[in-house]
């Protein structure tokens, strides 16, 4: 058991199996993303902030409110206007008011947000690549639908 990180052993046979996966899923998570986060340091950039600007390309040149980008965020952010402080002091988004609802405030990605993250595509796919080099094309497939069943079918 030497290779069995210490958080799964630490309760061993009274851990239930439901306890395990959950173990196993958050530290195979947090091995993928120590990868991705290395990358996007070089950039000055932390994970949430990164995800941020991808959910705003994704939108095109849809802006986007701060709830929908809460929505989207792969991990939940509660800082969200912070994390847009950011982005907007480094010109990577613009905000503004709807038009429609004057209390809104929407986000946009800018042109140097999108060549920020076309310069860090490539970097981050590679990471991506390296860290499942070891799995099939099958087994990735199987990994994501398991993955989608333990989130209840969302997407």
């Amino acid at each position: 058991m030497a290779d069995v990180p210490a958080a799964l052993r630490s309760r061993g046979a009274d851990a239930s199996l439901e306890e395990r996966v959950f173990q196993s899923l958050m530290l195979a998570a947090d091995h993928l993303l120590r990868g991705e986060i290395e990358v996007l340091r070089l950039a000055d950039l932390t994970f949430p902030q990164y995800n941020v600007l991808r959910i705003l390309r994704g939108a095109r040149a849809e802006p986007l409110s701060c709830g929908t980008i809460s929505q989207r965020m792969l991990t939940r952010d509660s800082d969200l206007t912070r994390l847009l402080d950011k982005l907007e002091e480094r010109r990577l988004v613009r905000r503004d008011r709807d038009p429609r609802d004057r209390r809104t405030v929407t986000a946009t990605i800018t042109d140097a947000g999108l060549q920020l993250l076309r310069k860090l595509d490539g970097p981050v796919g590679r990471v991506h690549r390296e860290q499942l080099k070891h799995m099939t094309p099958q087994q990735l497939e199987t990994l994501r639908t398991l993955a989608e069943d333990v989130r209840g079918g969302e997407a």
